[in-house]
């Protein structure tokens, strides 16, 4: 369970990563309460996987998928520059998420 609630809450941090970002620094009254709202779970979750996980490993998988997803979301919306070195990066990335897992 503490696996999948992970899981969750690192694609939550994306999602106030992006919320972020959109707020233009808390400007815009949507993005900023999806930010605090997704926040609040994300790290409510992470919280809780810790109880059962390492702190490392737990914290390493939650920021890895959280960033790889910011990143890709960026790519797919235009705001970020795409190239083969970026997404073998990401991939690269991912792998090292799974690796952690697998290393459990």
């Amino acid at each position: 369970m503490a696996w999948i609630v992970l899981v969750l809450s690192g694609v939550l941090e994306s999602v106030w990563a992006l919320a972020l970002g959109k707020s233009e620094g808390f400007t815009k009254l949507t993005p900023s309460i999806v930010f605090f709202i997704s926040l609040a779970f994300s790290m409510a979750g992470l919280a809780f996987a810790m109880r059962t996980l390492p702190t490392g490993t737990a914290y390493a998988i939650w920021v890895g998928i959280g960033a790889s997803l910011t990143v890709a979301v960026g790519m797919i919306m235009g705001e970020e520059p795409i190239s083969a070195l970026r997404i073998a990066l990401l991939v690269g990335l991912v792998a090292c998420i799974v690796g952690l897992k697998l290393a459990h």
